[in-house]
Parts: structure tokens; C-alpha cells; sequence
């Protein structure tokens, strides 16, 4: 008998407990940019998410787009200012993201879900109220900050088998749309479910110590601490604040991943060592 065959029973057999676990659990997905770089990767984690709810899981996937969105930019000759990390996004900028991020990026994941035999539907934050939001700063534009999310939407996705991709924008009081970090809108998505997971896949792997080795397991409080000392620092304040954030709204674990990996969240979800860096409140 070939040794390979053995080894993928072996391997499923192994992962029994951890269907077991995560059967009829909520898990979100942030799935960044980076971490659907080409058509061969964004093949494998829409089979990857076929998969989960083929086995009992709810995927929820909230998308990002920024090197698609600076593209369309360069393209239009519409320039792009960054405050601390986030775009300004003014009415004319804002008209380019809504239409990358629920068109092209959105419209992609869905179609790679469905050819994996998937049922997926893409939304945005805009619709059926699930986002609203207030200004984040002045100095961003139409940028918001979730203030509100009303996830009954999603939840009639569940009830029937469908897997949600959401585009991460938002419904001002007025009616204005805002554009919304994706990490943001996932954490915020995580803790109005009261997720079991929230899954950042990113491009790294995951959060490290001072010698540059990724920590597998971190409570809220070390996390602290390690800002403190400037151990996270740069970009991986904003992602390890949205696990916390999520926590404290109700999510049961976050974790850091880095998405460019093979079947990440497969291995984060259905095997013993997991893959990136898991926070749990406490």
C-alpha cells in the first residue's frame, strides 16, 4: 500500500477531535492582500474553506485589498496619502475602494469559493445595516470606526450553508460609506458573533519574542506587556489591539497567521500544533 495514502489516513484520523471541537463553530477569516497574491493561493484556501463547511464549520471571510486598491489608483492617476498606517481616503478615493473591494476582490473570492464547491454570497458592511460606523479621525477622511454591527444577516447565511465574504465598508448615520481596516471590521464581525476564532491571516508568522521566535500561545496580558516593552511594535500593534478588542467583545481566541502558508487555517484549526500565535483573554 502507498506510504503517502497511509499517511493522509493517518492524518485525518488525527484530526477527528478537532472536527469534533469545532463542529457548528463560528470562525472569521481576515483574509489580507498579500495573502491572495496569486490565482494558485487563492485556490487553495477557497478549497480550504469549502472545506470547513463541509464539516461543520461557519466560515465567515472578511477581505482586504490594498495592493488592488493602489493599483486601480496608480491606473487612475489618483494619488494616496497614509496617516499612521491607514489611507486618507477622500470622495474620490472612496469611489475607487468601494469599487475594487466589492467588485473585483469581493466578486474573486466568491467565484474561487463556488469552483470549490462552495456556496458563498458577497456583501459588504453597507448592507442590511451589518456596519455602521462613525468618523475615525478627521484626518483620514472616510475613514470609520464600527460603532455598531448587526450580524443577523450572517447568521441567516449560517442557518442555510452559505459562507459570507464581506467587503470591509460601512453606513455612516447619514448615509455616508466609510472605508474600514479590514482587521478592523473582522474583529468587530468576531465579537458581534462571539466568534470561537478569529483568524488575521497576514504576511507574517505570527507575533515574535525579542530573538525573532514566533510565541505560539499569549494571553491579553503578555500581549500588553510586550507593548509596553516595545517587544510588538509597528504594524503588529493594530492586529494584536483587533485581537484584544475582539476578545473583549466576546470572540473566544484570536489568532495571528501567516496566510501565505499552505492550508494555514487547516492546520490552526484541525491539528495539535496549530500554526501562528493563538491569544486568549486571560
Amino acid at each position: 500500500m502507498n506510504r503517502d495514502w497511509i499517511a493522509t489516513a493517518r492524518t485525518l484520523s488525527q484530526a477527528l477531535p478537532f472536527l469534533q471541537r469545532y463542529a457548528d463553530a463560528t470562525v472569521v477569516i481576515k483574509l489580507g492582500g498579500h495573502a491572495m497574491g496569486s490565482d494558485e493561493a487563492m485556490d487553495e484556501f477557497a478549497r480550504d474553506v469549502a472545506l470547513m463547511r463541509q464539516v461543520g464549520v461557519h466560515p465567515v471571510i472578511v477581505h482586504g485589498g490594498g495592493p488592488m486598491i493602489n493599483k486601480m489608483l496608480a491606473r487612475l492617476g489618483i494619488e494616496s496619502d497614509f496617516v499612521n498606517g491607514k489611507r486618507v481616503t477622500d470622495e474620490a478615493t472612496m469611489e475607487v475602494v468601494e469599487m475594487v473591494l466589492s467588485g473585483l476582490v469581493n466578486a474573486r473570492i466568491v467565484q474561487a469559493i463556488s469552483e470549490q464547491g462552495g456556496r458563498a454570497v458577497g456583501v459588504s458592511g453597507k448592507d442590511s445595516g451589518l456596519i455602521v460606523c462613525d468618523p475615525e479621525d478627521p484626518a483620514l477622511g472616510l475613514v470609520g470606526k464600527p460603532t455598531e454591527v448587526n450580524p443577523r444577516i450572517l447568521r441567516d447565511f449560517a442557518d442555510k450553508g452559505i459562507i459570507p465574504v464581506i467587503a470591509p465598508l460601512g453606513m455612516g448615520r447619514d448615509g455616508e460609506t466609510y472605508n474600514i481596516n479590514g482587521d478592523t471590521a473582522a474583529g468587530a464581525i468576531a465579537a458581534a458573533l462571539g466568534a470561537d476564532r478569529l483568524l488575521l491571516l497576514t504576511d507574517v508568522a505570527g507575533v515574535k519574542d525579542g530573538s525573532g521566535e514566533v510565541i505560539t500561545d499569549l494571553t491579553a496580558t503578555q500581549i500588553n506587556e510586550m507593548i509596553a516593552d516595545g517587544t510588538i511594535a509597528g504594524g503588529m500593534i493594530p492586529k494584536v489591539q483587533t485581537a484584544l478588542d475582539a476578545l473583549e467583545g466576546g470572540t473566544r481566541a484570536a489568532v495571528i497567521l501567516d496566510g501565505r502558508a499552505p492550508n494555514a487555517c487547516l492546520l490552526e484549526l484541525f491539528t495539535e500544533h496549530g500554526a501562528g500565535s493563538i491569544i486568549r483573554k486571560g
